[in-house]
């Protein structure tokens, strides 16, 4: 967004970044919603599977809301190089969490078809939390390694300059875009490899199950099959800048809107509709958002007891 920056009339860049805002507000609140459900009830905080998910949507919050903060300052507030490389980092980062985010999901419901008698050993809440903490790492080291070298071959002083703080034009030597480039190939084939060898397997086990085994192994592959979406919905951010080239060499006198266009398509509104699309498949995770704000849906005993039937069991045993 940062060549926009001089092409833009004053109206154009209020209406973008009004679009921008009010669009980043309502997928934060709806992302949000998923968030307070989560942590409302005890059945999903229990549930390794959830507690992937609703790392998936945190990540993307704290994503969407950096990427909307820097482009509103791109178009307002001069920045300096150091804030810019922490908030770049960060971007980065959560940008490479989601894929591999999704690929711990897919290896979860594929241990849980596959391999059901070791579901309770291997996918604990702990593992899933040290996971979690694996993913940061892993998406963390590139980001780091970027800002090393920019330190290590920039004067110091070039670090109190103003910028426009982008990552194709901080990061703009030939080993950034080099480095940037093997990254991103290396980690879409990982999860790619992975989400496909899982629906595989997973759809061996469904056709060699019988009665309530198949019909598990029927959802565990289709939810598989929704993270080979949600997979594709992420490869639409490293998929963009080539799509941004083709589009401005066919009509170089729309760049503007060509690249504002490409950047709500593949950068923002994607952060709506991977957690959305799952958190309302998901029968369980439905159910209880409708539990907690359909009032008129469920009687007033069943909204007062959000954190489902296992604790309301707890309360008649004792």
């Amino acid at each position: 967004m940062n060549s926009t920056k001089r092409l833009d009339s004053l109206s154009e860049a209020f209406l973008k970044n009004f679009i921008t805002f009010a669009i980043a507000v309502i997928i934060n609140f709806i992302n949000g919603t998923f968030v307070y459900t989560y942590f409302r009830s005890h059945v999903f905080q229990r549930d390794p599977r959830y507690v992937l998910y609703i790392h998936l949507v945190i990540n993307d919050m704290i994503m969407l809301t950096i990427a909307v903060a820097l482009q509103i300052m791109i178009y307002t507030i001069p920045l300096k190089l150091a804030p810019c490389c922490i908030l770049l980092l960060i971007l980065a980062t959560t940008n490479k969490n989601s894929p591999l985010n999704l690929a711990g999901m897919a290896l979860e419901r594929y241990i849980a078809v596959c391999k059901p008698l070791h579901h309770v050993q291997i996918c604990t809440v702990q593992r899933t939390y040290g996971f979690i903490t694996l993913i940061w790492a892993i998406s963390l080291m590139p980001s780091v390694t970027d800002v090393i070298f920019l330190v290590a071959t920039q004067p110091l002083s070039s670090f109190s300059r103003n910028v426009i703080c982008y990552e194709s034009n901080i990061f703009s030597t030939p080993f950034h875009k080099t480095h940037r480039e093997i990254v991103q190939v290396l980690l879409l084939c990982f999860v790619f490899l992975t989400v496909l060898i899982t629906y595989l397997n997973v759809l061996c086990a469904a056709r060699a199950a019988s009665g309530l085994n198949q019909a598990s192994a029927r959802n565990a592959r289709n939810t598989i099959l929704l993270h080979g979406v949600q997979l594709l919905i992420c490869m639409s951010s490293f998929i963009a800048p080539l799509i941004d080239i083709m589009l401005v060499t066919a009509w170089p006198e729309k760049r503007s809107t060509i690249l504002f266009t490409t950047y709500l398509i593949s950068g923002i509104l994607p952060r709506l509709l991977s957690p959305l699309i799952y958190g309302i498949r998901d029968k369980t995770f439905s159910s209880h958002i409708r539990m907690l704000y359909c009032w008129s849906c469920y009687p007033a005993e069943k909204r007062v007891n959000p954190m489902g039937p296992q604790s309301r069991s707890k309360k008649v045993s004792h």
